[in-house]
């Protein structure tokens, strides 16, 4: 067990991202399916159970093979994922308070949450500081270098800022509530600043510098995550704010989640659309499965909630169609990757390390007489 966990990289966190989506999306849906919501609930209790268990095999890790976690922290491909780790534990946590009350009371959710929560949002923002850091100072990456992965640090923080406004109605009334809310609300003019900046080198790297590698295509999905979640959370604000906030903040919350969702959910249709065409022309060129397939997951999931939040804000049933469209995109997405991720545990294949090159042999001249 020791040995298996050396390679066991913070990239593995998607795939509890990833499930943990699929339960919180799925209860916010305009459907009421018979069996749907307990479908939800248990799909939540598998993300809390492969949290724990990975959290667990990470401790291993850290503890019997520091130089392969040294590593990572200076690797600038794989750094960028311990943004992961904060977004596994605020995803678990608010999937608590959505669903999981319905199997372990309220009051158990409300405090899982509230640890997950403030658990997730310190490593979140110590990850935004740190891993942009090393990548300066460490890393010495190049432009050339720029993909989606980079993202992930920066966003972690804007999954509090969505997910924090659940806890809202559960502190004292006054300044408690209102401090949380507006950290929030910093958390994500944080998050979204700091996509702004980052955002610009992974396309112009795409535009200029061609395709993606193979492998990393699917990261390309991951740009849909702060646009999702930016969508989702401005409409949290709205739906928390009032009796919070006074009556003209709580208004301006409800102008926002609507002046704000609607293009920017516009401009997350227009990438969906794009990172498609180069799936697509990837998969053709025989792009096999790597954890990277998880990116298919948790950003396309933030789109589902911002939909959600943007037919409540608005009314508009093209909202709610947009939701069940990309619900049923989420959980064929999910499907596979858990698939061939369980397919690659028993076989080993995703726990060994990474194959050296093939060295070429120089070719050999003979001597004739």
């Amino acid at each position: 067990m020791v040995t298996a966990v050396r390679h066991l990289g913070p990239n593995w966190y998607a795939s509890v991202m990833g499930t943990a989506i699929v339960a919180t999306a799925g209860a916010g849906l305009p459907l009421h399916l018979p069996g749907l919501r307990t479908a939800c609930t248990a799909v939540w209790a598998l993300s809390l159970a492969m949290l724990l268990a990975l959290l667990a095999a990470r401790a291993l890790h850290w503890t019997y093979h520091r130089d392969q976690a040294r590593a990572h922290l200076l690797d600038p491909a794989m750094a960028p994922f311990y943004g992961c780790l904060a977004m596994a534990l605020l995803a678990v946590g608010g999937g608590t308070l959505v669903v999981g009350q319905d199997w372990i009371g309220l009051r158990a959710a409300v405090v899982l949450d509230a640890v997950l929560f403030c658990a997730g949002t310190l490593i979140g923002l110590t990850a935004a500081v740190a891993v942009p850091y090393l990548m300066a100072v460490r890393h010495h990456v190049h432009p050339a270098q720029a993909t989606p992965v980079w993202l992930l640090p920066v966003v972690a923080p804007m999954v509090s800022a969505a997910l924090g406004p659940l806890l809202v109605p559960y502190l004292p009334p006054g300044q408690p509530r209102e401090t949380l809310l507006l950290a929030c609300f910093a958390m994500f003019g944080l998050s979204l600043l700091a996509t702004l900046l980052m955002l610009p080198l992974v396309f112009a790297r795409l535009v200029t510098g061609g395709p993606l590698p193979l492998a990393l295509t699917p990261t390309l999905f991951l740009v849909l995550g702060p646009l999702g979640q930016s969508t989702t959370a401005v409409g949290k604000f709205a739906d928390f704010a009032p009796g919070v906030v006074p009556p003209a903040d709580a208004q301006a919350f409800s102008l926002l989640a609507v002046l704000y969702g609607v293009p920017v959910m516009g401009f997350a249709l227009l990438w969906l659309g794009l990172a498609t065409a180069h799936v697509v022309r990837a998969r053709r060129q025989g792009m096999r499965f790597t954890m990277t397939w998880w990116a298919f997951t948790f950003p396309v999931g933030t789109c589902v909630t911002g939909a959600e939040s943007l037919s409540h804000h608005t009314g508009l049933a093209v909202y709610d169609g947009l939701a069940i469209v990309l619900y049923g995109v989420l959980v064929a997405a999910w499907a596979t990757a858990a698939v061939h991720t369980a397919r690659g545990l028993l076989s080993g294949a995703l726990l060994a390390g990474p194959r050296p090159a093939p060295v070429a042999l120089r070719p050999v001249t003979a001597r004739t007489t």
